[in-house]
């Protein structure tokens, strides 16, 4: 199908590029003491917000294709809204569908998984361990556990990914307990062996994203795979020794195994199946990759077990990265990018390594690569490898200085850049470091607001999601760090050095990130596309 524009008749769009500024993480809540954003020095933010030219999203829930309103937005499902234009069910949402009518018991890879099983195999659940719902659910994980317990599958070890970022800082007891009364409740039954075989904190082993350290995902398979790890004899020791050790979240929690006798009851061999149950990407490729190619050579896999592997979606669907999956993943078409470069209209996306993939692979709908390398270029600033709260500027200035060189060039019209800080610094808990990579935002901010001026052009500001905006909760008197997302709306600011009057902000009561495609578009000089959600700026008259 051809795609095209039309032409906006009462616009006429401004001489510069229209450039979409991401701030990562970067909510609206009131100010105080735990809110980042609002104890950061920020002038340039703050005059945006004070403008005529501002609103606020919603950045969440049913805004954004999750399940209910009291589901956090994320990064991923933010970047899918401000580049599709509409809402599509994300991945939460489809696995509580798939598991609601049974489409997941009935898929052939469940049932090749249970077969595996039934002729000796064990089952080995891996997966995030929360109900942040933000990469996965530990109600999917108790689902499967019951669903292979009903088909008669007698052995299961379950890996468990300590969170402490999407949901608070140390609750990983709190899961720990949860999943071991369920496994007590199917273990009732005769000859059925359900345990807790290995762990570690998401941001130590497994869960890296964009090939950003592959030593994380190695020491999450060898420790999943071949029990190498730090022994103890239940999860709930492991955690509570390393309590007493550290004063780290759990997402940064050594790996561990559950031993017997002072060996692993979880170590996989031939003949067993493994199912990632994490429903989002990112963070779920590399170690997909690790267990499912059989050439697989970025690190040294040992004496790697023939099991079958599944991931609970396709977590990239160009690269086909699981080829076996249990849900199908949401499918995005028309995006604002396709519709762009059917116009000929070049592009550029900007971003450090940890969201680098957000302004490229979720903006395009869960599309790797380029939609047209002609008119568009990618640029990666590689992130550092260190805790993000020693380093809160991140790459912002480097960020910044890649984005005003293509501005300059005049090789570009539309252009997105996506500042990591609010989002990356926020998940620490460190308020302090998280007023700080406000404050470097806002500086950047203000050297592109300038070159935007400089060059005729329109700078559009939002977030994808809150995070730095709520830095701590308060319980009798006692702080406790808030290292997860949050339900805060957005800011959505357009800064216009050539505005007259010609628009007006005019949002609609629902307003959420779908709506920016459409007034992007609009200020690039399109109509857009009819089932696009509704622009948030009305047009005064038709251009003189």
């Amino acid at each position: 199908m051809a795609l095209s524009l039309r032409r906006n008749q009462s616009f006429d769009p401004r001489p510069g590029p229209v450039l979409v500024v991401v701030a990562d993480g970067v909510g609206v809540a009131p100010p105080g003491p735990s809110n980042a954003v609002s104890e950061a020095h920020t002038p340039n933010l703050d005059r945006l917000a004070a403008g005529q030219l501002y609103t606020e999203l919603a950045a969440h829930g049913e805004a954004v294709g999750l399940p209910s309103d009291d589901d956090m937005g994320n990064s991923e499902v933010g970047h899918n809204a401000l580049g599709a234009g509409r809402i599509f069910a994300q991945g939460a949402k489809l696995v509580n569908q798939a598991l609601a009518d049974g489409s997941l018991s009935e898929s052939p890879v469940w049932k090749m998984a249970v077969e595996r099983c039934l002729a000796g195999g064990t089952l080995h659940l891996l997966g995030l361990h929360s109900d942040g719902n933000v990469h996965a659910n530990t109600e999917h994980l108790y689902a499967l556990l019951r669903l292979a317990a009903a088909a008669g599958v007698a052995r299961a070890r379950v890996h468990i990914l300590l969170d402490g970022r999407d949901v608070p800082a140390r609750s990983a007891l709190t899961y720990i307990a949860r999943t071991e009364s369920v496994l007590a409740e199917i273990n009732q039954s005769e000859h059925v062996d359900y345990r807790i075989a290995s762990g570690g904190g998401r941001m130590k082993i497994t869960m890296d994203r964009y090939e950003a350290d592959w030593d994380m995902v190695k020491r999450g398979y060898d420790c999943h795979t071949h029990g190498i790890g730090r022994p103890f004899p239940s999860a709930e020791e492991a955690v509570e020794t390393m309590y007493g050790e550290t004063a780290a979240g759990d997402q940064y929690l050594d790996a561990f195994v559950v031993v017997d006798d002072g060996e692993p009851v979880g170590r996989m061999a031939d003949g067993d199946a493994v199912v990632l149950f994490n429903f989002r990407g990112d963070r779920s490729i590399e170690i997909s990759r690790a267990y499912e190619e059989p050439d697989f050579a970025v690190f040294d896999r040992g004496d790697h077990p023939d099991v079958s592997f599944a991931g609970m979606l396709q977590y990239d669907g160009d690269t086909l990265v699981p080829k076996h999956y249990l849900v199908d993943p949401p499918t995005i078409d028309r995006t604002m990018g396709q519709y762009l470069c059917a116009e000929g209209v070049h592009s550029f996306a900007v971003s450090e390594t940890q969201k680098f993939g957000h302004v490229t692979y979720f903006w395009n709908g869960n599309r790797s690569g380029y939609i047209d390398e002609d008119l568009e270029i990618y640029v990666e600033i590689p992130s550092d490898r260190v805790e993000f709260n020693k380093t809160p500027g991140m790459k912002a200035r480097e960020i910044t200085a890649e984005t005003i060189r293509l501005l300059r060039s005049g090789e570009y019209q539309f252009g997105r850049i996506n500042f990591a800080n609010g989002d990356m610094v926020g998940h620490t808990g460190d308020l302090q470091a998280t007023v700080e990579a406000m404050e470097v935002v806002d500086e950047c901010m203000a050297k592109l607001m300038a070159v935007i001026e400089e060059q005729g052009g329109v700078l559009v500001y939002t977030a994808d999601h809150g995070n730095a905006d709520i830095m701590f909760t308060e319980t009798d008197g006692a702080r406790s760090p808030k290292t997860s997302h949050t339900l805060s709306p957005v800011p959505f600011a357009i800064y216009d050095p050539g505005y007259h009057g010609e628009y007006v902000m005019a949002p609609p009561p629902d307003a959420g990130l779908s709506h920016v495609a459409a007034t992007v578009l609009n200020l690039l000089g399109y109509e857009a596309p009819e089932d696009y959600q509704p622009s948030l700026i009305e047009f005064a008259s038709s251009p003189a």
